[in-house]
């Protein structure tokens, strides 16, 4: 478990908000005694000065010194200092800024203040969020004025002894949502062995687990003595207090979840999806190429370069049609299409090529259902048959506002054919020794291995539906003792 404190100048200074056993003095931070090895401390540095040798400085660089997770780091206070450095980390902000001014007065200039990454408009909330994840302070003032186009012109960490009645109410909440810990009693922090953050997207319409899941995830960590937390885009910087991080959030490379990944790999936490995995598994070119080096069974796949008229004429000479063509990047059946002839390819590649230099072509296995066999550390721990829509070649049919799905069976894993088994397995192990859902196709007494799924699905009522509760105690004890043997150094 993480202990958190706060530092400040004087407890006087702490007078306007709720008691905490967690506030310190700097004084009182000077002098205490380096703590165990085994022990992750955060502090929240909230002297009245950051500026260079001050109290408040020498906090965050002695915090650092001594192996604590430190807000605001010593970088971001140096960046800070100087316009020059941390002109260099905001130059891409330019959508975040248009969107937050699209009913400003180009006229005025405003300043706004984030508290832990939030703010009171919030026009700006995705401004501060992404403002918070480089300069991590608590309280952080933004100046933006227009000269041609909107900029932010100056960046200052400040104290939340400046605050104003009404600021201090804003600073107070946006401390308790960004670190409950502060405010539990020790007996309940405790109980608790390792820290597991989750990953996840209240927003998004398929997450990669439901409500239900993510509830039996929680209750499967306490038995184990994991406190599982929820967390958010938002809680980036949090990463470091947690033990583990565990994603349910659909993955993408250009994303906050793999900047996640490798934030969490940095600091050492078992990570899973972990970066690599991400990598891998994410690009359907890249496990084309992979299953035909280590002799995967899988469907025979072509490589279609844009441009290239001579792969399509090889295409169609190799394959025939029906014939399936794939953006690498693909989710949910989505950046996949069926052609029957030289003219439906024709049509479809260019806006597939809109989104990719390289597609790739798969020749057509059709099936009632596509087997879905989820592996964790190289065994396998579940198996469904996900069936198709009805009337059409596809597990899910995207139309307007509406998603399909065909019905589903879980099954033992001992009743699934051996050769769909050895498939899946066979597909994992050159990837790495994560959570993966592979998808795979049984026909005439084969297994093919479609595509291995770095992110798959643990739905309440699906994937659960034969083991119980029991998959989610499976899947927790592995990340124990993941963090156990990261805590002995194995």
């Amino acid at each position: 478990m993480a202990r958190t404190v706060l530092v400040v100048d004087d407890l006087a200074d702490w007078n306007p908000y709720y008691p905490s056993e967690h506030v310190i003095t700097f004084e009182t931070y000077l002098a205490t005694e380096q703590s165990g090895a085994d022990e992750r401390v955060r502090v929240i540095n909230l002297c009245g000065s950051y500026k260079y040798l001050s109290d408040g400085y020498y906090c965050s660089l002695l915090a650092e010194a001594r192996g604590h997770h430190v807000i605001p780091s010593v970088k971001a206070l140096n960046d800070l200092g100087r316009k020059a450095l941390y002109r260099l980390q905001i130059e891409d902000l330019s959508q975040a800024l248009d969107k937050a001014f699209k009913t400003k007065n180009k006229h005025e200039e405003i300043k706004l203040l984030s508290y832990f990454g939030t703010t009171l408009d919030p026009d700006f909330q995705d401004l501060a969020r992404l403002l918070f994840e480089r300069f991590s302070c608590p309280v952080l003032e933004v100046t933006l004025s227009y000269r041609d186009r909107w900029e932010i012109t100056a960046l200052r960490a400040v104290s939340h002894r400046s605050l104003d009645d009404a600021q201090q109410t804003l600073f107070a909440e946006a401390l308790d949502r960004f670190s409950k810990k502060v405010w539990r009693k020790g007996r309940a922090r405790k109980a608790m062995r390792y820290d597991l953050a989750i990953l996840v997207n209240p927003e998004e319409k398929l997450p990669p687990s439901n409500a239900g899941a993510l509830k039996k995830f929680i209750a499967a960590g306490r038995q184990f003595g994991i406190d599982v937390e929820l967390i958010t885009q938002q809680h980036y910087v949090r990463l470091p207090e947690f033990d583990a991080l565990f994603i349910r959030e659909t993955t993408a490379i250009d994303h906050h979840t793999y900047r996640f990944a490798k934030k969490a790999e940095a600091e050492g936490l078992v990570v899973i999806d972990d970066p690599t995995s991400m990598l891998r598994c994410t690009n359907k070119v890249y496990l084309a190429d992979l299953f035909r080096t280590h002799k995967v069974p899988s469907p025979n796949a072509w490589l279609l370069h844009k441009g290239n008229s001579m792969h399509l004429d090889r295409l169609e000479a190799e394959a025939g049609y029906p014939v399936v063509i794939k953006i690498p990047d693909g989710s949910f059946s989505r950046g996949i299409v069926k052609v029957n002839n030289r003219q439906e390819l024709e049509q479809k590649l260019p806006e597939l090529f809109q989104k990719s230099a390289l597609l790739l072509a798969q020749e057509f296995l059709y099936t009632d259902f596509d087997w879905r066999i989820g592996v964790f550390n190289n065994q396998p721990l579940y198996a469904c048959r996900y069936y198709m829509v009805k009337n059409h070649w596809q597990i899910y049919r995207h139309g307007g506002s509406r998603t399909d799905s065909g019905h589903f069976e879980t099954l033992p894993t001992f009743e699934v054919p051996r050769v769909v088994i050895d498939a899946a397995l066979k597909a994992t192990q050159p990837i790495g020794n994560g959570f993966y859902g592979v998808d795979v196709k049984e026909k005439n007494g084969r297994g093919y291995v479609i595509e291995v799924n770095d992110n798959p699905n643990i739905d309440s009522g699906i994937e659960d539906r034969f083991l119980g509760d029991e998959l989610y105690r499976l899947i927790m004890k592995e990340l124990l003792r993941r963090m156990e043997n990261r805590s002995k150094g194995i």
